[in-house]
C-alpha cells in the first residue's frame, strides 16, 4: 500500500475495518430521562473548563436509550451534563458519559471528543415508573426514577434542549504521552422530529466510584424530571478553542 493510498483512505481505527462507518449519524426513537438537580457551585466551577462559564449550580443526569442509530446499532447511555455559556451562546458541557457497547464509544471519542467509557447504563419502564440505572462493573453508580408520562411538556420548551449546542473537551495524546489534540468542540443536532415530551415527579441517587466520579457533583435538590423521545441527526463538530495554540 502506497503512502498516498493510506492518506486517501484513512478514516478511523483500525484502518482495514473501522469500528464505525462515516456519517451522517441519524438517531431514531432516541429516548431520554433527564433529571435536573442543584449541586455545590464551588465544585461545579472546578470541573467546567474555561472559556466555558457556569450559569448556575445546576446539573443534568441523562439516561438514554438508543434503539436505532446509524452504524452504532442499539445501545444505552448515561451522561452528566452541565448548562454553560460560551461567549454569548448558551449550551451544555458533557462532563462524563457511559455507554454499553464499543462502536459508539470509539466513534464518540475519536470524532467529537465525547468523554465516554464502557459501563452498563439502562433505561426502561417498570409499570408506572421510568427507571434509569448506571452500573460501572458490578457497582451501582446512579439510580434515577420518574413518574411515567404524568404531564405533557410544551413542544417549544422540549425542542430547546435539542436545539442548543453541546460542548466537549476533546483530548487525544501524542505517541510520547503528551497532548496532541486538546480542543473545545461544539456540536449541534439537525432534522429534529420531536415525538413526545413529558414531565413528572423524579428522584435521583448517586454513589461514589473511583473511576466513575458522577457523585462528585452531589445532589442537593432535584429540580425536575423530563422524558423525551425524538429523531435527529448528530452533526459533526467544530473546534471553537484550541488549548495548545
Amino acid at each position: 500500500m502506497k503512502a498516498s493510498e493510506v492518506r486517501a483512505t484513512a478514516f478511523a481505527m483500525p484502518r482495514h475495518s473501522p469500528s464505525y462507518p462515516a456519517g451522517p449519524y441519524r438517531f431514531v426513537d432516541r429516548e431520554y430521562m433527564t433529571i435536573t438537580y442543584q449541586t455545590d457551585p464551588s465544585v461545579l466551577e472546578r470541573v467546567v473548563p474555561a472559556p466555558l462559564r457556569v450559569l448556575e449550580p445546576i446539573v443534568r443526569l441523562e439516561f438514554v436509550r438508543m434503539p436505532d442509530s446509524t452504524g452504532f446499532g442499539s445501545y444505552h447511555g448515561a451522561a452528566q451534563v452541565i448548562p454553560v455559556r460560551f461567549g454569548t451562546e448558551t449550551g451544555s458541557y458533557t462532563r462524563l458519559m457511559f455507554l454499553d457497547t464499543h462502536p459508539p464509544i470509539a466513534g464518540g471519542r475519536e470524532l467529537w471528543g465525547f468523554p465516554q467509557k464502557l459501563a452498563s447504563p439502562k433505561l426502561e419502564v417498570d409499570r408506572d415508573t421510568l427507571v434509569g440505572t448506571l452500573d460501572f462493573g458490578p457497582v451501582r453508580v446512579a439510580s434515577g426514577t420518574m413518574g411515567y408520562k404524568h404531564h405533557a411538556i410544551e413542544t417549544d420548551v422540549a425542542r430547546t434542549s435539542f436545539e442548543a449546542p453541546g460542548f466537549l473537551l476533546k483530548i487525544i495524546p501524542h505517541v510520547d504521552g503528551s497532548p496532541r489534540i486538546c480542543e473545545l468542540v461544539r456540536y449541534t443536532r439537525s432534522d429534529l422530529v420531536l415525538k413526545g415530551a413529558w414531565s413528572g415527579p423524579a428522584a435521583l441517587a448517586l454513589y461514589s466510584h473511583a473511576l466513575a466520579p458522577i457523585a462528585d457533583l452531589a445532589v442537593r435538590e432535584v429540580v425536575s424530571g423530563a422524558h423525551l423521545v425524538a429523531d435527529y441527526t448528530l452533526e459533526l463538530g467544530e473546534v471553537v478553542h484550541d488549548y495548545l495554540a
